[in-house]
């Protein structure tokens, strides 16, 4: 899929001023396409069969490229679109890349060292915990809602790769982001007082919480999180950063929590089993039945 994306790229470069400004901008498509079809579209197409060495030169190639036009648009403001197409085609090269070499994207790597899931020391105090819990979401609320955001926001813009909003939403998104946070903070306390642990890996709960938004949906600290990055990008009329929270909320739905549902099953047996059967993950099922089964299963 990538050998053939990239030839008719390439044929729409040489077919297309416009494509060719906004993916190369005043660079030399031919200098460009000496070196790209060999590295990038040949090598996709051998990679495809297995041969390792291709997918290994391809890899390497896309993301020399995908770096050196992110520098050449962030300095010029020019093929921004570029930057967005390699970066994509990087990603699925690290990942073919993966597959060939390994067989599969090796996702537990991401819960090795100070990412690991690991029961919090228990507090006598269940305030002890919620102020721990309060100091990561500072932390890590203001990096992932705040430094990312405007850092993508300000790439979009120097990048020239603007998508117009409508009028009202801004307004919307301020709405979605207060409700978003309610949501995520009602989690938090929850989790801190009840659970004798934190939302952070690290220091995971030690009880099965389902209490408060546990109760509806078996994720809300991370619904919560990825409407906030959406609401964030909304606000910021950036669609970059909406996407960002998009494929956030795909990467924690398909490496991420199968990772934690797997420590929380091995740790809490058939009580979360029968949780997990009762409680939806994203969508809260409103029913007596759903009700009904989640009861036996709250903490004292």
């Amino acid at each position: 899929m990538q050998a053939i994306a990239g030839f008719f790229w390439w044929a729409a470069v040489f077919l297309s001023s416009v494509v060719r400004e906004a993916t190369l901008g005043n660079l030399d498509p031919v200098a460009v396409t000496v070196f790209d079809i060999p590295l990038f579209v040949v090598a996709s197409a051998v990679a495809a069969f297995g041969v390792k060495a291709a997918a290994v030169a391809s890899t390497g190639w896309t993301s020399v490229v995908a770096v050196a036009l992110a520098v050449y648009a962030t300095v010029t403001t020019e093929a921004g679109w570029g930057v967005l197409g390699m970066g994509a085609a990087t990603a699925g090269s690290v990942i073919a890349l993966c597959l060939i070499l390994l067989g599969r994207v090796p996702t537990a790597w991401i819960i090795r060292g100070p990412f690991s899931f690991r029961p919090a020391i228990p507090r006598p105090v269940a305030a002890t915990h919620v102020v721990s819990t309060f100091g990561q979401i500072i932390i890590f609320w203001g990096f992932f809602l705040a430094v990312i955001p405007f850092g993508i926001a300000a790439l979009e813009q120097r990048w020239a790769v603007v998508l117009p909003f409508p009028s009202f939403a801004a307004p919307v998104g301020v709405a979605v982001l207060v409700l978003a946070s309610a949501l995520g903070i009602s989690a938090a306390v929850v989790m801190s007082t009840l659970g004798n642990g934190t939302p952070l890996p690290s220091a995971m709960p030690n009880h099965l919480v389902i209490a408060g938004p546990y109760r509806s949906i078996r994720n809300p600290m991370a619904a919560a999180g990825i409407l906030q990055g959406a609401a964030v990008g909304v606000i910021l009329q950036s669609w970059l950063v909406v996407a960002y929270a998009v494929v956030g909320s795909l990467v924690w739905n398909y490496v991420v929590r199968p990772l934690e549902e797997s420590d929380l099953e091995e740790r809490f047996g058939g009580e979360f089993q029968q949780y997990r059967d009762a409680v939806r993950c994203w969508v809260p099922r409103v029913s007596k039945t759903r009700s009904q089964a989640a009861d036996p299963l709250i903490l004292p």
